[in-house]
C-alpha cells in the first residue's frame, strides 16, 4: 500500500468533464495497492498505521504559522484518488511495467474500504471526504500548498 499525500488549498477530480469530487483546504491523496496486498490488508496493523499517519501528520499551520496541526485538528477535507501507477517499475526500458500493482478487482475493493475507513474517521463523512472513480480516466487538479508532498509506503513501517 502506498499513499502520496499532498497538502492542498483546493483539489478536484473530474470524469468526462464532470466534477465528481472537490475539496477546499485539506489533503489530496493518491492511493495505490501492490501485488502483495490482498483482501486481508484492512485487518492488518499496517492498514491502521497508514490511515492514522495520514490523518495525524502535523503538516497544517497553527496560529503561529508553524506546521503543527493535523488534518483533523485543522479541520481540513480529504480527496482520495485511486492510483495504480504508484506501483510503476521504470527501471528497464522506457515503458513502465505495472506488474507490481494489485489486480484491479482486489484493488477496487481495497480502495472502497479505504474510503469507508477514512470517512468513519472524519467529523462530517459525507462532506469531508471526496474521491475519484476507480478505473476511470480522471482529470485531477490541485493547488499544492507549500508545496508539501509526503510519501507513505507500507514498507516504511516494516522492521528489518
Amino acid at each position: 500500500m502506498k499513499l502520496l499525500i499532498q497538502r492542498a488549498k483546493q483539489g478536484q477530480v473530474s470524469v468526462d468533464n464532470a466534477v465528481i469530487g472537490k475539496i477546499d483546504t485539506g489533503l489530496v491523496v493518491l492511493v495505490g495497492f501492490g501485488q502483495h496486498d490482498d483482501e486481508t490488508l484492512p485487518s492488518r496493523k499496517i492498514w491502521q498505521t497508514l490511515l492514522s499517519k495520514m490523518l495525524e501528520l502535523r503538516i497544517f499551520p497553527d496560529s503561529a504559522g508553524k506546521m503543527n496541526l493535523s488534518l483533523l485538528e485543522y479541520g481540513g477535507k480529504v480527496l482520495l484518488i485511486p492510483q495504480f501507477t504508484l506501483y510503476a517499475d521504470a527501471r528497464k526500458g522506457r515503458r513502465p511495467s505495472f506488474t507490481d500493482a494489485c489486480p484491479p478487482q482486489t484493488a477496487e475493493q481495497l480502495f472502497g474500504r479505504f474510503v469507508q475507513d477514512v470517512r468513519s474517521a472524519m467529523p462530517q463523512p459525507d462532506t469531508d471526504v471526496q474521491c475519484g472513480r476507480f478505473g476511470a480516466e480522471m482529470d485531477v487538479s490541485l493547488t499544492n500548498w507549500g508545496p508539501v508532498t509526503i510519501s507513505l509506503t507500507d514498507t516504511d513501517f516494516v522492521k528489518p
